[in-house]
């Protein structure tokens, strides 16, 4: 690509209006970037903007997208449009926005969560009809389009359907098997940049609560990556239907009741990078994006 100042690329970090409720990285990424020599700036993806001012366009925390997605894609659209590199390609969002994507994956062989697909909304039948298929009385819910655990619940055997009923009686959402791993062990994540794995957390849930972000009083600390890990890690990035190595991609897993490791997520859109929790690990940030550019 031809950058409109060589001598000083600049790069605009897509984010949302006020993050003052999240915990974000993306400041760890900025030195490097700049040792590189890239300027960088925050630019909330509902303001207006002139895109073809950056060379870049990074998609780092606009988490409140789901709240309007079709808006949110149409601003992806418009830096497409421009003369800016936009990360992750905007194939590659509308195909992650969905957690349809999951379906993808399974089909491509690579192992998922088991998950109950409620495109028309959820029912108490279909609540009965997931749980009768895997004779279980735990299950999670969700939206197909969410962030941050928004909208997510866990209903156990004695827990009142009503309020997450409610909640997605007219969204698309899904439902998936509780797996106590999630409690018991933790959910794995894994970063790759450029195709290359970078490096991997756990992120285990407050007591009390299942949801692991840290919004939600979840710990996280640096891990390093089983075997097993990075084979599944590798084989989801493999099915993404794109072309190349993506800047930046995340990949969820959770242990399964047989030990078998599966994806619950596979985040190419706006993952939080937890850049602290690996040495190194924003500075091999910088270095992919500079690579993609030159």
């Amino acid at each position: 690509m031809v950058r409109p100042n060589a001598a000083l690329p600049a790069c605009a970090f897509l984010t949302t209006g006020d993050l003052d409720a999240f915990v974000t990285y993306d400041a760890e990424a900025v030195p490097p970037l700049a040792a590189l020599g890239w300027t960088v700036e925050e630019v909330p993806w509902r303001a207006p903007a002139d895109w073809d001012a950056f060379d870049a366009v990074v998609i780092r925390s606009p988490w409140d997208y789901h709240d309007a997605p079709d808006d949110f894609l149409a601003v992806l659209a418009a830096i497409d449009r421009s003369a800016a590199r936009l990360e992750n390609p905007l194939a590659v969002v509308r195909w992650n926005l969905r957690k349809t994507y999951l379906r993808d994956l399974g089909r491509a062989g690579v192992p998922v969560v088991p998950t109950w697909w409620a495109e028309g909304g959820l029912t108490a039948g279909g609540l009965a009809s997931a749980r009768r298929e895997w004779g279980t009385t735990e299950v999670v819910v969700k939206p197909v389009v969410s962030a941050n655990a928004d909208g997510t619940f866990r209903l156990g055997a004695g827990t009142d359907p009503n309020e997450a009923l409610s909640a997605l009686a007219d969204r698309p959402a899904l439902i998936q098997p509780f797996v106590p791993a999630v409690v018991a062990e933790g959910e794995f994540s894994v970063f790759a940049f450029g195709g290359a794995v970078s490096h991997a957390i756990l992120k285990t849930p407050a007591s009390g609560d299942f949801r692991v972000q840290e919004e939600h009083g979840g710990r996280i600390r640096g891990v390093a990556s089983e075997p097993a890990l990075l084979d599944l890690t590798r084989r989801a990035l493999a099915a993404v239907p794109h072309d190349g190595p993506l800047l930046y991609a995340r990949v969820d897993a959770v242990r399964m009741p047989d030990g078998a490791l599966a994806v619950m997520e596979l985040e190419l859109i706006e993952p939080s990078l937890y850049f602290p929790y690996a040495e190194g690990s924003a500075t091999r940030f910088a270095a992919a994006l500079d690579a993609r550019c030159r």
